[in-house]
């Protein structure tokens, strides 16, 4: 972080300014920090851009939009002001290095590290596109690498550029050479295989240090992206296909982000750089994922939550009947004194009372393993493993199962394609678009405690579909 100079404003808003983080043809970057010490970091946009007609109502647009974005894989855009002299927009601040950073430090990114780049990217893309932004300029110096993965930051402002008369004025267009597609690169229209172009630049850095079309100045970099392949000697050999892909000149031969994902596979892990985890599971064509092999089953670094299976309806109905059984014969034998019922009746009784006892802890002794990351959602049961990907998941929730606060229900909604990979037995009623286990724990505090590591692991990898029970919070 560099200090203020002489010049900047001492506050953006309501935020006080600490110092700048950097700057670009659009505006500048400062940290700023909240009346409650929540550090954010704060684009101020230009003000010649703010004087272009129209300007103001794009930015409202594009703020708005990239508010719905949220998600794991961005920094979430936490307020703005499209009527200020110089229009802001503040985002939550990662402090982490950005990928430009790291690979100057570090050298290239291996390929396990390159392919969760490549996953965390291609799904943030995806969440972005989906809530109708493009990001424009993908860069290394917006990404920043976590231990948990990739973040994109420092979308939602250059569409609002668009039309404005100082760029054409100037000749400016909106990107960074190296890194731009070639529609941009001749001022064509702009749409989200822009941002696949982007990222495949992007992968050949990582893996490289360098960008497909090299370096010098920015004419030079431009006629190269427009008319000469890209150089991919450096790329790992099992993603060069897809970064290539990636890097078609024309826009309709590029894959979509989802479609990326669904190339790469499920890969991952909560892993970041170093830590030697490579947690790949296969992804099904409808989105579910394959059970992982079992040296995969919470591994390192997973968030896992162990606890055990309630009883199912037809257990239950089975623990009601042994139960009725038992009080009538150990009823019979007392009331008749006959020594038949004796002879008969105290044994059944016996046998029915181990029953009512032995079968509840046989069913309770089934360990059920439940762990969450950057892909999805696993559940083993005995020999049983169910894994299900984020894209097919529409909501998740953990809601308690009775008054004593052991037992909590884990309900994970699907969309249709998904039900088909679910175990027959752990299905709603009538094969319902979800899927409904109780977890059932030692005592509460047991369950409190592991719950809440599941609830904010969620949070963040289910989010906006999963809201954490009141209990669960804090």
């Amino acid at each position: 972080m560099e200090q203020l100079r002489l010049g900047d404003p001492v506050a953006v808003g309501p935020y006080r300014l600490l110092g700048r983080l950097g700057e670009g043809g659009m505006g500048e970057v400062f940290l700023a920090e909240s009346a409650g010490g929540r550090r954010l970091a704060v684009k101020v946009v230009r003000p010649q851009y703010a004087a272009e007609p129209g300007f103001r109502r794009r930015f409202r647009r594009e703020v708005d939009a990239a508010r719905a974005v949220g998600g794991f894989w961005t920094a979430p855009v936490v307020d703005a002001d499209p009527e200020a002299a110089a229009p802001w927009v503040a985002s939550a601040y990662i402090d982490a290095p950005d990928l430009g950073r790291l690979v100057e430090r570090d050298g290239p990114l291996d390929g396990a590290e390159l392919r969760r780049l490549a996953a965390g990217l291609a799904e943030a893309l995806d969440a972005v596109h989906r809530a109708g932004l493009v990001h424009r300029d993908l860069k290394p110096a917006n990404v920043l690498v976590t231990g948990d993965g990739p973040r994109v930051i420092d979308f939602g402002i250059s569409k609002a550029l668009e039309g404005a008369t100082a760029l054409t004025g100037t000749g400016l267009v909106v990107g960074t050479p190296g890194f731009m597609s070639p529609e941009q690169a001749t001022g064509e229209e702009v749409g989200p295989a822009s941002d696949l172009f982007a990222l495949g630049a992007v992968l050949v850095y990582a893996a490289t240090e360098e960008g497909p079309f090299g370096t010098g100045s920015a004419p030079t970099l431009l006629y190269r992206i427009v008319h000469e392949p890209p150089r991919l000697d450096g790329v790992p050999d099992a993603l060069r296909g897809l970064v290539a892909r990636c890097l078609e000149k024309e826009p309709g031969r590029r894959p979509s982000a989802a479609e990326l994902l669904g190339a790469l596979g499920v890969v991952g892990g909560a892993g970041g750089r170093g830590s030697g985890e490579d947690h790949t599971v296969v992804e099904e064509p409808d989105g579910s994922v394959a059970a992982p092999r079992p040296q995969e089953a919470g591994g390192g670094g997973t968030p896992e939550v162990v606890c055990k299976q309630a009883l199912g309806r037809g257990r239950v109905t089975l623990l009601v009947v042994v139960a009725l059984l038992t009080l009538f014969c150990g009823a019979g034998a007392v009331v008749t004194e006959s020594p038949v019922d004796v002879m008969f009746g105290v044994p059944g009784f016996i046998l029915m009372f181990v029953c009512a006892v032995g079968v509840p802890r046989m069913v309770y002794t089934r360990v059920t393993a439940v762990w969450v990351d950057d892909e999805g959602l696993a559940v083993t049961v005995g020999s049983q493993r169910w894994r299900v990907g984020w894209r097919v998941v529409r909501a998740v929730s953990l809601s308690p199962g009775g008054n004593d606060g052991r037992v909590w229900h884990l309900t994970v909604a699907l969309d249709r394609s998904a039900v088909a990979h679910v175990p027959s037995g752990w299905r709603g009623r009538d094969d319902a678009e979800h899927v409904r286990l109780a977890l059932v724990f030692p005592d509460a505090q047991v369950a409190r405690v592991q719950l809440r590591s599941l609830s904010s692991v969620l949070v963040h990898r289910a989010a906006p579909g999963y809201v954490p029970d009141p209990s669960l919070r804090g």
